[in-house]
């Protein structure tokens, strides 16, 4: 091999996460064929106790085996095929680490702060939006908010089956103000068991194709058309549309009491 073969060499195995003395050991030992360690690490350019270390990295990559036993032992270098199996394998168990970092990423967003910063968590489909819904779940104080009735059954009518009953274990209570629709009036008729207060407002002139729910430092919205829920964890955010939701539930009240 040429030294420039030989330096293209030792870049790869570089950039696959080889240190450089098992760079330089691997090489000797694929130069010499096989010998001892004292010979191995001799022809590396590293002393013998740190050539037994490699070595035995270079033989549990399947890329040496050893040969006879003490005071003959010797390592012998594996063809080079097995570290193209040996690359492919690390590619793949790259790539299903990779799919692991993208399932958790949500999660891994939520806890990356910078300084006091709000932070964001976007889920997409129906499971993140059952995903954001269950956030809710874990409030410890009444949450204040908006929904859509008839796409959240639509989308996941199993799932709204049994949430009401859920949040009402846990004591959550909801105060709310929502689109006036069929539905939304059978709601407001099972307040006092779902533990809510709900306020009906003219759907043509306060059209709601979003759900909001404000409950601790949080703030969720869920997208029922564009599949996509939102989380942001902030106090100053919380607090702010909180308050605006309060003055929201007064008008709601009074137009819910002008429609009787």
């Amino acid at each position: 091999m040429d030294k420039e073969h030989i330096e293209k060499t030792k870049k790869l195995l570089k950039e696959s996460g080889f240190l450089d003395k098992e760079v330089a050991t691997y090489l000797a030992l694929l130069e010499l064929g096989r010998g001892t360690v004292a010979e191995i690490s001799r022809k590396a350019g590293i002393n013998r106790s740190t050539g037994y270390v490699i070595l035995d990295s270079l033989t549990s990559k399947g890329l040496a085996r050893v040969s006879g036993k003490e005071p003959k032992q010797e390592y012998v270098a594996e063809s080079p095929e097995k570290l193209r199996e040996y690359m492919n394998v690390q590619a793949e168990k790259q790539k299903g680490l990779a799919q692991e970092v993208s399932s958790l990423l949500p999660e891994l967003i939520s806890l990356h702060k910078t300084g006091n910063r709000p932070s964001i968590r976007f889920y997409e489909g129906l499971a993140g939006l059952e995903h954001v819904y269950n956030d809710t779940l874990n409030s410890t104080e009444d949450i204040y908010s908006t929904s859509t009735y008839e796409e959240m059954h639509d989308a996941l009518p199993k799932y709204f089956s049994t949430y009401y009953a859920r949040r009402v274990k846990k004591g959550i209570f909801v105060r709310t103000f929502v689109a006036d629709t069929p539905l939304a009036r059978f709601r407001k008729a099972n307040d006092a068991t779902e533990h809510r207060e709900t306020f009906l407002v003219p759907r043509g002139t306060f059209p709601l194709p979003t759900d909001i729910e404000i409950y601790g430092n949080k703030v969720m919205f869920a997208s029922w058309r564009e599949k996509l829920g939102v989380i942001i964890e902030s106090k100053e955010i919380a607090t702010t549309l909180r308050s605006v939701f309060k003055l929201a539930l007064e008008e709601a009240k009074r137009l819910d009491a002008a429609q009787k």
